[in-house]
């Protein structure tokens, strides 16, 4: 059956379009907030976001590389941590742009609807994102089929994203 929205006033009377209107209203803001805090994951022994790893260099330089305290900031609720001015400074301009995907839990288990720890040293960056896989192993089954996985992964993140 094919409903027009120029149908909805006969089909739900005006205080069912209201009530419509106002419910896609809302569903639309959620859809467009921003991160919040909480959703980067974070072992409690570590004291940055990604173990201290610098988020951009994963970017620049394809490799995982620690950052320093000189070089902080505070995004989504944590500190993250950067090897140089200039990543800082890339970083404070774009943060979304470096932060890894599904809040840096592990990119593979997303894909399956589970939450793993992201460890740093096992990345990937496909297309201008940063993925985190738990284990080396857990990396080899990742790279068997990359689309197919980050298709399933963002499908199920938003679910896992709301309930953390």
């Amino acid at each position: 059956m094919t409903v027009r929205l120029s149908h909805l006033p006969s089909l739900l009377g005006a205080r069912g379009v209201l009530a419509f209107l106002g419910a896609f209203a809302v569903a639309l803001l959620l859809a467009m907030q921003p991160a919040h805090a909480g959703e980067v994951y974070k072992k409690k022994n570590w004291d940055y976001a990604v173990d201290g790893y610098d988020v951009v260099a994963f970017h620049t330089q394809n490799s995982a590389v620690k950052g320093v305290s000189a070089h902080t900031t505070e995004y989504l609720g944590e500190n993250w941590s950067f090897s140089s001015a200039e990543n800082l400074e890339a970083f404070k301009a774009d943060p979304d742009k470096y932060r890894p995907a599904y809040g840096g839990h592990c990119a593979w288990a997303m894909a399956r609807g589970k939450k793993a720890p992201g460890n740093p040293k096992f990345f990937d960056v496909i297309d201008g994102v940063l993925y985190l896989n738990v284990s080396k192993g857990i990396q080899k089954k990742w790279r068997r089929d990359i689309p197919g996985f980050i298709e399933q992964a963002d499908a199920r993140w938003p679910a896992i994203r709301a309930k953390l």
